[in-house]
């Protein structure tokens, strides 16, 4: 199948033009990361030189990987319900532009800029943990697989959560009922990335490598659960 870039950055331009006037999507991309920020900067904080050595065992970056969990997530949500809400749904499908491409197009609008707000979030907490906590603490805090782990799952996480947010969002009405259903379904992967990260379930190569392979399956399979609900005649009528 061959697939119109053009009609598809036309989708990705429009869905940003959406996100610059509508104020919850730029909350959303907001309060997400500077939640999960706050918490590690106020423990670095509070840290001196000689308890920081306690948190050698803990890896309270993996904590930071709720940001692209919950982020594209929202957005996703908002994506087919948002434009319903609007009533700018039906012209979209009445255009000649294929079910894949309107996919991709919401697709990429939702994990540029996702993925670009998490790496910013954890280059803010590197540079603040680097140059103003006590000596001693960067060193006991940025570890490197933990730097690897955060740069190798930020864009598979994303990825995975955004399939979710667009199959909510494609069968739901409701702006608010999609985005809190998407909150409630990606709660599980915070709390598995928390466990993690506060040694509860001890980290591992091959558990890092399990987890890869299986959000990357994951994603895969997203891509092919999703595409079939993109049915125009059932989004058109609002049909189930």
């Amino acid at each position: 199948m061959k697939l119109s870039w053009r009609r598809i950055r036309a989708i990705v331009r429009k869905e940003f033009r959406e996100y610059r006037r509508n104020r919850s999507v730029i909350s959303t991309m907001v309060i997400f990361p500077l939640i999960f920020l706050i918490q590690p900067v106020i423990v670095v904080n509070r840290l001196s030189e000689s308890t920081s050595t306690a948190l050698s065992s803990e890896h309270l970056l993996l904590y930071m990987l709720a940001i692209p969990i919950f982020t594209p997530a929202m957005l996703a949500a908002y994506s087919v319900a948002g434009e319903r809400a609007q009533g700018s749904l039906e012209p979209v499908l009445t255009t000649p532009i294929r079910r894949e491409e309107f996919l991709i197009g919401k697709a990429l609008a939702v994990l540029v800029p996702s993925i670009a707000v998490a790496y910013l979030v954890y280059a803010a907490f590197l540079v603040w943990t680097v140059f103003f906590t006590e000596p001693g603490v960067a060193s006991a805090i940025i570890k490197g697989p933990d730097l690897v782990a955060q740069i190798l799952f930020t864009p598979l996480l994303a990825c995975l959560f955004t399939w979710v947010g667009i199959a909510i969002s494609t069968r739901t009405i409701d702006v608010r009922v999609a985005q809190q259903l998407t909150l409630l379904g990606s709660i599980p992967a915070v709390v598995v990335t928390s466990l993690i990260a506060f040694d509860v379930i001890p980290p591992s190569p091959a558990l890092a490598i399990g987890l890869v392979v299986a959000v990357f399956v994951a994603d895969v399979v997203g891509w092919r659960v999703v595409s079939p609900m993109f049915d125009r005649e059932r989004l058109v009528t609002g049909s189930r």
